[in-house]
């Protein structure tokens, strides 16, 4: 039965993504498309359940009604009945559709619906351009990643299931005790008015707040990850304090957020404890004084008292919802601001793979300035014949890293065009324009898999004899005979650890 559950909503769809919104509820409306049907009768059961709850409420004064007007000895005749349907909804019909509704929303949509989000921002973020990259630390991009598909859930969730059992319940609270007496859902009216003055003046301030968290967060994680990501360089230069410096302003900066959302918070918890109060008092002194008068029955004295408690209750745990919905809002922003980005090489509509028979590669009056008005390359006009090669020698930062980028379209050009036998490389696809160029770069970073993996990388088709023949010409086919990781796994199976730190220098720079 589980299963059935968890397997209705896909959590890797197979559709392209696109460019997400830039607005909260587009965005949010984006990533919700293919849930919405579990999200509709997840709202329905809701509403279910909270009319069930207000009406037992009901049912209950109607029984201390009765137990004080009626003869005990005809009173299972008398209301038998009825409390045989009351008995069958509490017991059989209620826990079923309670079930019915964590059965949805735990196995259905609580972990598909952040997977779904997650597996299309992070495919639309694989082809972000290079450019996006190096203005972002990787850690605070995969923070905001994970940040953004769970608040985006909870954002949803919480307004389907909070909001909408909240508004169904108050009302059909005012229904019945207004139905005793309209004196009696006077000072409800009055509660509500106040409380949602309190909500309207703290929840945007907690949601700002809870913004600028998300980001210190963001930002927090960033700095911890890229000390981590480079521990040789800082072990290396005894930087270890300064890192620790740098690290602690990013959890100062997250820490100030904190504790300005829980002076917030605490003003809202005292203010709602007193608007709590007054409210029981009120409702306790009305209901009184309408039973001394006879206006009233005992039963809708219990019925005012009871639902007034529970209201009580239900109040506090509303403002914990509400306040972590709009911090939840808040980072849903924050992630749409880095997210929501346009990608600045795309593949043109109807792009074809490119087709290279020779090799020829032409740039052809090239100009590229990284944006800027001038500098770089300028003007560039260079022919390299196939099977010709080619040194290109100038000054650090005239441009032969750029000039290599260019070819492989990280960039697109400011003006001019590259041509590799004849076909322009900003009209082919970027998948295919690179999948035809060999690279060996100055990086020797590894992929935290296994030595197999980072090898078969630049061709994941080749066979076991090309593998261990590339790994031989690269003079690494005995050393990687020799590893062994920390979960036993040997040879080309090894994993060599994040940026391969399991292996020396030269080593690293053999695999890689």
């Amino acid at each position: 039965m589980f299963r059935w559950f968890e397997t209705r909503l896909d959590p890797f769809p197979a559709e392209e993504p696109v460019e997400p919104p830039k607005t909260l509820i587009a965005f949010c409306v984006h990533y919700t498309r293919g849930a919405w049907p579990y999200i509709a009768v997840d709202a329905m059961l809701v509403t279910a359940i909270a009319l069930a709850e207000v009406w037992m409420f009901g049912f209950m004064g109607r029984i201390v009604d009765w137990l004080s007007a009626q003869n005990r000895e005809t009173f299972l005749q008398t209301e038998g009945w009825k409390l045989a349907g009351m008995a069958f909804i509490v017991v059989f019909a209620l826990p079923a559709t309670v079930w019915f509704h964590a059965l949805l929303n735990q196995q259905t949509l609580m972990g598909n619906y952040p997977m779904r989000i997650r597996w299309q921002v992070h495919r639309y973020l694989l082809k972000q351009s290079m450019a996006f990259y190096q203005d972002e630390f990787a850690g605070r991009i995969a923070t905001k990643l994970m940040q953004t598909a769970l608040a985006v859930r909870e954002c949803v969730i919480k307004l389907i299931d909070v909001l909408n059992y909240v508004v169904v319940y108050f009302v059909g609270m005012l229904f019945i005790v207004g139905s005793a007496d309209w004196r009696l859902a006077a000072p409800l009216a009055v509660w509500l008015a106040g409380y949602i003055l309190l909500l309207r003046y703290f929840i945007p301030r907690l949601g700002k707040v809870g913004e600028e968290q998300a980001n210190a967060r963001s930002t927090m994680t960033g700095r911890v990850v890229d000390s981590y990501s480079n521990i040789q360089t800082v072990k290396l230069f005894s930087h270890a304090r300064r890192e620790a410096s740098f690290a602690r302003e990013g959890m100062a900066g997250f820490l100030d957020t904190v504790y300005r959302s829980m002076r917030l918070v605490t003003q809202l918890y005292g203010l709602l404890y007193i608007l709590n109060s007054l409210l029981l008092f009120s409702v306790t002194a009305i209901s009184l004084w309408l039973w001394l008068g006879q206006a009233v029955t005992i039963g809708a004295v219990a019925l005012v008292i009871g639902l007034e408690l529970r209201l009580w209750g239900m109040s506090q745990w509303i403002m914990w919802e509400m306040s972590t919905l709009f911090e939840n809002i808040g980072t849903v922003q924050d992630g749409i601001s880095s997210i929501s980005l346009p990608r600045l090489v795309e593949d043109r509509p109807g792009a074809k793979d490119i087709a290279v028979t020779k090799g020829e590669i032409r740039f052809e009056d090239i100009r590229f300035h990284y944006g800027k008005q001038k500098g770089v390359i300028e003007s560039l006009s260079l022919t390299v014949k196939p099977g010709e090669k080619v040194g290109i020698v100038g000054r650090s930062g005239a441009g032969k890293s750029t000039l290599v980028n260019l070819l492989l379209r990280f960039y697109d050009l400011e003006s001019g065009k590259i041509l590799i036998d004849g076909q322009k490389i900003a009209a082919v696809t970027q998948d295919s324009l690179r999948a035809q160029i060999g690279m060996v770069t100055q990086d020797t970073s590894l992929l935290h898999r296994s030595v197999r993996e980072n090898i078969l990388y630049g061709r994941p088709g080749a066979s076991d004899e090309m593998l261990v023949e590339a790994a031989r010409r690269a003079e690494a086919l005995d050393f990687i005979s020799r590893l062994s990781d920390a979960s036993g796994r040997t040879g080309f199976d090894a994993h060599v650890g994040d940026r391969g730190v399991k292996l020396s220098g030269g080593q690293r720079q053999r695999i890689a």
